[in-house]
């Protein structure tokens, strides 16, 4: 029996035109035709395998007997496929059962960093820092829901008319975001912030630039001398890479909390607890959110609270464990320069609800934290660290900031449009090293010697 004839009597009613269309393209069927036998062939698996795919457990000895039955429907098709034809046709409807359909190439792609769906037929990279439309493409927008909503079912959560929008993530960390109707006008949207399989280390980014060797040492000292550490920049500047980074100097005999919107730092000490926030069910109730997670981390004696981001309320009560004995803390923000990562702590706490004098949340903030690391995405697609400056306490209504590093554009970029410079010391030497140094904390004077900017 012919696929057209199974799938009349299944009750799939198939235009002849699309089945057995052999219009060419690019020496090979087209893409139309293509796409109605990928998905007709899907719906032949699910029938012929449906109970095989829920009760499985050997991932493996699945896709090959996926691939199998592959190849006998493929065999029954009446329309001419070449060998790369049904290459892809398998290759495609394997990455639906199993996978993510037409992007789970793109996530396996370790030069890809970012995968960015606009709608089910325009899908982009970023790669190097660069975006690129890519030739991947769902079927249809019904396809691409039944792959977003295969990603968030994963980690608890739904997307539906009611709740539009959702925040998740895959199995080895990589950050989702999804949008559907009524809110996505054109079509469902998805953006992927991929991770490294293999998390980067502070090696990694001295070798991309993002920082240099006296920056990575200081860093080190700053979290073994359990210095309070704010990381800002913009979005995809890196700022949780870094934070991963940073993170890694924790020594593993202390105890570590995280809290995250969505876990994706991925910590290699032996005493780690992660916490990640919920979102509201679909009655409105049980949600749990960061500032929940930090008030509770007090209660878990951390020797290090790592928030993941901080952008309401929770600011208040991350400054308060900071201030309260739990130094060595660590989160990010996101802000255009440290100045501008000061004031949006100070919009966050005015957002917990409890009214403080503006003064008072400044001296908080003061107090609390120590050193703000600034990152940025130059035009060159590169990420930088562009900024360390040490909080140094207040002069009348004023938190004073002293940059210890700072990068320097006066370097100009070269032939390719790359930026020359490099960050470079401003030759003074950090109030807290007196701290760290009576903490048995000590760094090479070197480490702060002035680098002068270039001249143009």
């Amino acid at each position: 029996m012919s696929l057209r004839d199974r799938l009349a009597g299944a009750g799939v009613i198939i235009e002849p035109r699309v089945v057995d269309a052999t219009v060419e393209r690019e020496g090979g069927i087209s893409h139309d035709t293509k796409d109605a036998i990928k998905r007709n062939i899907h719906y032949l698996l699910i029938e012929d395998m449906g109970a095989e795919l829920d009760s499985a457990t050997d991932g493996l000895s699945l896709r090959y007997s996926i691939e199998a039955k592959l190849h006998d429907l493929l065999n029954q098709e009446t329309t001419p496929l070449s060998a790369e034809d049904k290459r892809e046709i398998i290759v495609d409807v394997i990455d639906n059962i199993l996978g993510y359909g037409p992007i789970e190439v793109l996530l396996n792609d370790p030069t890809v960093t970012e995968v960015m769906v606009n709608n089910p037929r325009k899908v982009y990279i970023e790669r190097a820092g660069k975006i690129y439309l890519t030739d991947r493409h769902f079927v249809d927008e019904a396809h691409m829901l039944r792959i977003i909503d295969k990603i968030v079912a994963q980690v608890g959560r739904r997307v539906d008319e009611a709740s539009p929008m959702v925040d998740a993530r895959l199995p080895d960390g990589s950050r989702v975001n999804a949008v559907i109707a009524p809110l996505a006008i054109n079509g469902p949207m998805m953006t992927i912030r991929k991770f490294s399989h293999n998390p980067f280390t502070a090696e990694d980014l001295v070798g991309f630039g993002t920082m240099n060797e006296r920056v990575s040492r200081f860093l080190d000292a700053c979290v073994r001398g359990r210095l309070n550490i704010l990381i800002s920049g913009g979005t995809g500047t890196g700022k949780t890479t870094l934070l991963n980074v940073v993170s890694a100097y924790v020594p593993d005999d202390e105890r570590i909390v995280t809290v995250e919107d969505a876990a994706e730092l991925r910590l290699n000490q032996e005493h780690v607890l992660r916490l990640e926030s919920r979102p509201p069910n679909i009655e409105g109730k049980g949600q749990v959110t960061i500032r929940d997670l930090v008030r509770n981390t007090l209660r878990m004696r951390p020797d290090r609270i790592i928030v993941g981001e901080v952008r309401g309320g929770e600011a208040l009560d991350m400054l308060q464990a900071m201030n309260t004995g739990h130094d060595g803390s660590l989160s990010t923000v996101h802000a255009n320069s440290p100045r501008d990562a000061l004031a949006r702590l100070e919009t966050m706490v005015l957002m917990s609800g409890i009214e403080l004098p503006v003064r008072a949340i400044r001296e908080q903030i003061s107090s609390a934290l120590n050193v703000i690391v600034h990152l940025v995405r130059l035009r060159d697609g590169t990420r930088r660290i562009t900024q360390i400056s040490e909080v140094e306490g207040m002069e009348g209504d004023t938190i004073v900031l002293q940059d210890i590093f700072y990068f320097d554009y006066s370097m100009g970029v070269d032939e390719m449009g790359r930026f020359r410079g490099h960050i470079k010391s401003t030759g003074l030497r950090p109030k807290s090293m007196r701290r760290l140094e009576d903490l048995g904390v000590k760094l090479p004077q070197e480490t702060f010697e002035y680098e002068p900017p270039a001249h143009r």
